[in-house]
């Protein structure tokens, strides 16, 4: 038992995931579960309720990062925020992102919260002219100055985005998006994200650190697809966008004030289709973790598991209706 504030008691185990419905949150509230770790979700009131983190054995609160009245019931008898949530395309970034997360730290701050921890950008402190990234840096400055025990955790790019921006089209003979830039990412899977986050909850080495995950080896887009179609025995139909475009893209843009945050957005773009490479060397914080680097997913074999599925079930509904039409 840990005395969070005078006179309040919490146990170590309770968990309060915010943006718990997202790509990243789910895998995070899933791997805390199958832990031990009693978990409530902030998740905001919506049409469709998140029912699914209900059947998991979550426990689920109305909140929202933009209505700041809507926290501190939230965060009574938590003792660590993991902090998953981003703000919705269609909304300013600065909403959630910034006004949002300062809300959240400020108010873990008056309630004694025991540990935060926060996921960032890998390299936002190298990208001023990016609002995203800078937002990001800022936030990061802003927990480190808060007094509050924290992991900042930067993130290079999630396998579970190439589904759909390169798996499904390749093999549904869709076009793909690709670009002319040499950028690299190292993608690591949202499960492993999970699991090593989940490490550095319990481990004291990586209180008032910022680590980086990064996966087993950085991608080009076109290694991506050409492996996208190794897997999928096709080849895929890949139109290239030049960065020229994207640059063009993001000044027309600025000339109209309600387009300023997708010109934003079209400015992280750009740094997502240079030079840059989305990568760390992992070896120091698989020794701070204690986590043997092979149990980590390698992009190879996550899209292998998934293709191998995918057409297995559309072999069997193909044998499915071989069989009904011999019936008919």
């Amino acid at each position: 038992m840990v005395a969070a504030t005078s006179g309040t008691r919490v146990r170590a185990t309770s968990v309060l995931v915010v943006g718990a419905t997202g790509t990243l949150g789910r895998q995070v509230v899933r791997r805390a579960l199958d832990e031990g770790y009693d978990v409530r979700c902030l998740v905001r009131p919506r049409p469709a309720p998140a029912d699914f983190l209900r059947d998991w054995g979550a426990t689920v609160v109305n909140g929202d990062l933009s209505k700041p009245e809507t926290l501190p019931a939230t965060l009574v008898g938590i003792h660590t925020i993991i902090d998953c949530a981003t703000g919705r395309p269609e909304e300013p970034i600065r909403t959630v992102d910034w006004d949002g997360k300062v809300a959240l730290i400020q108010c873990a701050k008056a309630m004694g919260i025991q540990k935060f921890i926060f996921f960032s950008i890998h390299n936002c402190d190298q990208h001023p002219e990016v609002p995203l990234m800078e937002i990001k840096r800022c936030t990061e400055k802003y927990i480190a100055d808060s007094g509050l025990n924290y992991t900042i955790i930067r993130l290079c790019g999630f396998m579970q985005g190439l589904i759909g921006q390169y798996a499904v089209p390749v093999l549904e003979d869709q076009a793909v998006w690709g670009t002319d830039a040499p950028t690299r990412i190292a993608y690591m899977d949202t499960q492993d994200v999970a699991r090593l986050t989940l490490m550095a909850l319990r481990n004291k080495k990586a209180d008032r650190k910022m680590l980086t995950f990064a996966g087993p080896r950085a991608w080009t887009t076109q290694e991506v697809i050409s492996l996208c179609e190794r897997l999928a025995g096709q080849d895929a139909k890949v139109t290239t966008v030049p960065l020229g475009i994207l640059k063009l893209a993001r000044l027309v843009t600025r000339f109209f004030q309600w387009t300023n945050d997708a010109a934003d957005r079209l400015t992280f773009s750009e740094i997502l289709t240079s030079d840059t490479v989305f990568s760390a060397p992992m070896a120091d914080t698989y020794s701070l973790l204690g986590v043997d680097p092979n149990e980590s997913t390698t992009l190879e074999k996550y899209l292998q598991e998934y293709y191998s599925q995918i057409l297995k079930k559309l072999k069997d509904l193909k044998a499915q209706s071989k069989q009904g039409q011999f019936y008919i």
